[in-house]
């Protein structure tokens, strides 16, 4: 018997009772999350700080994972210690690798966390802090985290199959179909859309073109160090990772203050060619060479920055100025975003409550660079509470401004105009009142020529982050912690950017491999080379496309970023309950069935309304009449200058009102062969046909959380391997523990 069978399972050690040290902890951990919920909904007009936020955030956060998320992980699906992972049986070195749980946190942090906890939160604050409080951490404990951690464990007991496939082989041909195509077509949106965000925040700015271009032959450096140098060695390539990244961001500083700056200061043109040539570069080379060291060094600076804002937060106590909930939130007449509160909250924040994107990732890379089906948990569901931590962190940071400053930087000019007189006028009639002095002075802090209309979130952010450090700084580095802020995002998404593209290429193989056979190994060099080339020439040509008119490529489908993300969700939660019926987990099947329904009303009565509105803010299809009877009388249709411009918008609301339909159309057609798949399941159980992998025994021996336990250090010790885990040598095999 291998040394894997040594020790008690730890399913058996997971049904220790709590002690009583124990419980006096986690009933703590409850009150405080108690208290800080409840000073947050009964605040009535009153300033409140922005800890008891945290408080609630946090305090809910640890109980879900300590709770909920090992009743998933134990009792839902079953983790098996025992089993072998697709990294550990087609380890190849290029795409299938067990890689070091902790990397494998690392990378998968930074590739489920693009734009969206940053920015969609920020946007939702329209409606004010509590609604959107509300649901980033609801939506990520029962929905967000539950889907990236029962996709993962599918996929990994799949061979690491993309989800559009595992579709296509647990529901059937029609269903199956549908969600290829869904799944395909929002991924390339998806992707082009976090591109143009990165292309934004790095135009013109060549400290964070420096230090984001650094982090590329530093992770080269950490991926060799790891597999040739000292295999094994993560803390000390961690240590070495860490200050070179910290080296390269006070590089950054410096170029942007020298000679240099010319050099590293690139149009949105060059931007795009760089992009896209490194995503395809970074998707074809060996997974342990560039991505994973990457993405595990992006999240020291990502959770990094994070963690400061909590201590910040903590520690300077701002006071949330926002209302908790603004008249906008019923009218539904936002200067942000048109919509009421349902569903456009839920629509707008998704990343960090719940997004499909990450769904792609759970059943991409991530399933082939498993060590164990026990880290499952940490990895799934830990990185999720881990962005909705950044979702949380970004809502206080929007909060924390002046709400006169926030509708300032987030209303477009033709609500208030270009100029700080007409800004001040707009916002004071909206119910806020903020001078033109005060805007001017908000932009001379950072050093900005001006802040109105800065929309998309990111500024604001960025903005908010300032606030936050400098008052534990001081107002003097304001300006730094600004243009740090916007560096930051810019690295933030790049890192899914990268992952994703890895992705699409997988889905496109599992598509294609349908058709010819070949194509369906991963790893093969004709087909990963033929397939990566297909994906980023279709995120990049929308991506080009958009830079070169504003009106045009992903400029077009920005406004179906956050209904198709969510509608990807739907979908994956659809076929995580398919298969927890097919698998005989009927009575656990709320798990995921509940998120599933929640999902579908959300995202079917907000894509209703995008197609069907008779509100112009709304609905595609009244724009697009209204835009083309100003056409009919010969004028051009605000916010358009000219009957071209017009003529631009009514293909774009076209587009946009067709394919938010087709859409909608695809995730009912899912929904509907799924419903009709678990039905026949549950009448003859008999015929149900398993594609799972066969059960094949572990040579492999890794801890299942971030620090192992007292037994699985002895284990480990057993089987003379480090902290990391890894293979047991034969000569061991069969030798006590």
């Amino acid at each position: 018997m291998s040394t894997t069978h040594a020790t008690a399972p730890p399913e058996d050690r997971a049904r220790k009772p709590l002690t009583p040290k124990s419980i006096a902890i986690w009933v703590l951990v409850a009150v405080i999350g108690a208290i800080g919920w409840s000073v947050l909904a009964l605040a009535q007009g009153e300033e409140i700080s922005a800890a008891w936020m945290v408080a609630a955030a946090l305090g809910s956060y640890a109980i879900a994972y300590r709770f909920y998320s090992k009743f998933i992980a134990w009792r839902v699906l079953k983790v098996d210690r025992n089993r072998a992972t697709p990294a550990e049986l087609n380890d190849n070195g290029v795409d299938f690798h067990p890689t070091d749980r902790r990397v494998l946190l690392g990378h998968h942090f930074a590739a489920i966390s693009g734009a969206g906890p940053l920015v969609g939160p920020v946007l939702a604050a329209q409606m004010g802090y509590l609604p959107g409080t509300i649901w980033i951490v609801a939506g990520v404990i029962f929905a967000g985290a539950v889907q990236d951690m029962v996709v993962l464990f599918f996929s990994t007991r799949r061979g690491g199959r993309s989800l559009g496939q595992m579709a296509r082989e647990e529901i059937g041909p029609v269903g199956g179909a549908a969600a290829l195509v869904g799944v395909f077509a929002i991924m390339i949106i998806l992707l082009a859309v976090l591109a143009l965000v990165v292309v934004n925040a790095l135009a013109g700015s060549p400290w964070g073109t420096f230090s984001i271009g650094m982090t590329i032959p530093i992770a080269l450096f950490m991926g060799f160090y790891l597999r040739v140098i000292r295999p094994g060695r993560v803390a000390e390539v961690s240590v070495v990772g860490i200050v070179l990244l910290l080296l390269a961001l006070v590089g950054g500083k410096y170029i942007a203050d020298s000679s240099l700056a010319d050099t590293f200061t690139l149009s949105k043109e060059a931007l795009v060619i760089w992009i896209v040539v490194y995503s395809f570069i970074a998707s074809v080379l060996p997974v342990w060479m560039l991505l994973a060291p990457r993405d595990y060094l992006s999240t020291f600076m990502k959770f990094g920055t994070i963690g400061l804002l909590f201590v910040g937060v903590l520690v300077a106590s701002p006071a949330l100025k926002m209302d908790g909930v603004t008249d906008f939130a019923g009218a539904g007449t936002g200067p942000v975003f048109a919509g009421s509160l349902f569903p456009f909250v839920f629509i707008t924040i998704a990343c960090g409550a719940v997004s499909g994107f990450h769904a792609l990732i759970s059943s991409g890379t991530t399933p082939k660079m498993l060590q164990k089906e026990t880290q499952i948990r940490m990895i799934g569901y830990g990185s999720m509470l881990m962005e909705s931590s950044v979702a949380i962190m970004a809502m206080i940071a929007a909060c924390v401004l002046d709400p006169g400053l926030f509708f300032g930087m987030n209303s477009a000019p033709g609500v208030i105009g270009t100029t700080v007189q007409s800004a001040s006028e707009a916002i004071n009639n909206m119910g806020y009142v903020i001078t033109p002095e005060a805007l001017t002075a908000a932009a001379k802090s950072v050093e900005e020529a001006s802040l109105l209309s800065r929309t998309g979130g990111a500024p604001t952010f960025a903005l908010g982050v300032s606030e936050i450090f400098s008052a534990v700084t001081g107002d003097g580095l304001k300006a730094f912690w600004y243009h740090f802020a916007i560096m930051f995002e810019a690295l933030f998404i790049l890192t899914a950017l990268d992952a994703g593209t890895r992705v699409g290429r997988f889905m496109l193989q599992d598509s294609l491999g349908n058709i010819y056979k070949p194509l369906k190994k991963v790893s093969w060099w004709p087909g990963l080379i033929v397939t990566s080339a297909i994906t980023t020439a279709l995120w990049g040509y929308f991506l080009w496309t958009g830079v070169k008119d504003p009106l045009g490529g992903i400029n077009q489908l920005f406004p179906l970023f956050g209904i198709s993300n969510q509608l990807l969700a739907a979908i994956a939660l659809t076929v995580c309950t398919t298969l927890l019926i097919k698998s005989g987990r009927l009575k656990f099947a709320w798990v995921t069935g509940l998120p599933t329904l929640w999902l579908a009303v959300v995202t079917l009565t907000a894509s209703w309304q995008k197609v069907f509105s008779t509100d112009v803010k709304v609905g595609f299809f009244e724009l697009r009449s209204q835009a083309q009877a100003a056409i009919d009388a010969g004028k051009p249709f605000p916010p358009a200058k000219t009957i071209g411009e017009t003529e631009t918008a009514v293909t774009n609301a076209t587009v946009q009102g067709t394919l938010s339909a087709v859409f909608a159309l695809l995730v009912i057609i899912v929904i509907i062969d799924a419903t009709r798949v678990c039905v026949k399941a549950l009448r003859n159980p008999e015929a149900v046909v398993s594609h799972e992998d066969p059960y094949v025994e572990s040579k492999f021996v890794a801890p299942a959380q971030l620090f192992a336990t007292k037994e699985e250090k002895a284990e480990l010790e057993a089987a003379g391997l480090g902290s990391g885990g890894g293979r047991i040598s034969e000569d061991r095999e069969g030798q006590p523990a």
